[in-house]
């Protein structure tokens, strides 16, 4: 069991020497026409701008892990690295990977099982229909997939994590206000981000290393949409479920500024995209929390536009509790 502090316990000035699991690294041309290495380094608890001003040294491969000796400065009000050394493992190295790799806190077959089970309750035969299919059609990425490259759910099966998490928050919420249809927001919360398989490239560690061609030209929610019309053609659904449900995936983000071209328009599309931005900033602030010491304020977290404050009295803990079931993932490092 390797024994080294955590990135989530990083703090200005202090020393690192330990190993770390690659998210992204290029090498890049300083002002004054020097080349350097910027990495961006992480473990199970949170990520960590690297900079190592050697020119020599080669970007690592994005999902290995290395080794790296360095010092935490402090860049723009946040935390940066500075690597005095970097190596790859030997076979001398005893590493664990569960102390690495960014994983949902359940077994994804887990999960998935959890979302079947809740598609075979479904009392809509046209809804239940078209989100089998679209579980189908996501194959065996769904397993690992990240739900973002950085920001909310950056973890392999993180996907599968945000989709299970919405679901539960609608189960919730549906007996508040029954005269929702609760099969149209049920389907809504598991459609809505599943054409982010196709959105960008992920390995099986969950790393994201770019977007793809229709991630970039299109865009989940745009794709999201052709992806209901496909499973509704296949399934030989018809009607206005199908453009109910093409609706919420269009509007989920909620606004143009936010990426949606249409506001949610019905009760149920917009109750799904209430729940979805709720889960998103709860799981980035979870994290945000755990790399926070009590009584002390973050950096500025970019994608919330806010520092954000530790509550002495906050039951989140520093340390994230330790997983169970790393197992599974193990050979992939």
């Amino acid at each position: 069991m390797m024994q080294q502090l955590t990135v989530a316990s990083l703090n200005r000035d202090m020393k690192f020497e330990g190993f770390l699991l690659v998210r992204s690294a290029e090498q890049r041309t300083s002002s004054n026409g020097g080349k350097y290495l910027d990495m961006t380094l992480c473990d199970t608890t949170g990520d960590i701008n690297c900079k190592m001003w050697d020119g020599t040294v080669q970007p690592p491969k994005q999902g290995s892990v290395v080794k790296v000796r360095g010092t935490v400065q402090e860049y723009n009000g946040r935390l940066q690295m500075r690597i005095e050394r970097l190596r790859n493992p030997g076979p001398e190295d005893d590493i664990d990977a569960s102390v690495l790799m960014p994983c949902a806190p359940e077994p994804p077959d887990s999960m998935l099982r959890e979302i079947n089970r809740v598609i075979d309750r479904m009392r809509t035969p046209e809804l239940q229909a078209i989100v089998r299919e679209m579980i189908r059609m996501c194959g065996d990425k769904l397993m690992y997939y990240p739900a973002a490259q950085r920001v909310h759910h950056a973890e392999r099966s993180g996907l599968l994590h945000h989709t299970l998490s919405v679901l539960r928050a609608a189960e919730a919420i549906l007996p508040l206000y029954p005269f929702l249809d609760g099969d149209l927001l049920r389907a809504g919360c598991i459609a809505h981000d599943l054409s982010k398989t196709a959105e960008f490239v992920s390995d099986e560690s969950g790393n994201v290393s770019d977007y793809s061609a229709e991630g970039q030209l299109l865009g989940h929610l745009v794709h999201g949409v052709a992806q209901v019309r496909e499973a509704a053609r296949r399934a030989q659904v018809e009607g206005e479920y199908v453009l109910l449900l093409s609706h919420m995936i269009i509007s989920h983000h909620g606004q143009p500024d936010h990426g949606s071209p249409r506001p949610p328009m019905f009760p149920e599309a917009e109750m799904l995209h209430l729940l979805d931005d709720m889960d998103a900033k709860m799981n980035e602030m979870e994290g945000v929390m755990r790399r926070t010491p009590a009584g002390a304020f973050s950096e500025k977290i970019w994608s919330l536009d806010r520092r954000l404050y530790h509550p002495r009295t906050g039951a989140v803990q520093a340390e994230p509790e330790p997983r169970t079931d790393f197992d599974a993932y193990s050979g992939l490092l």
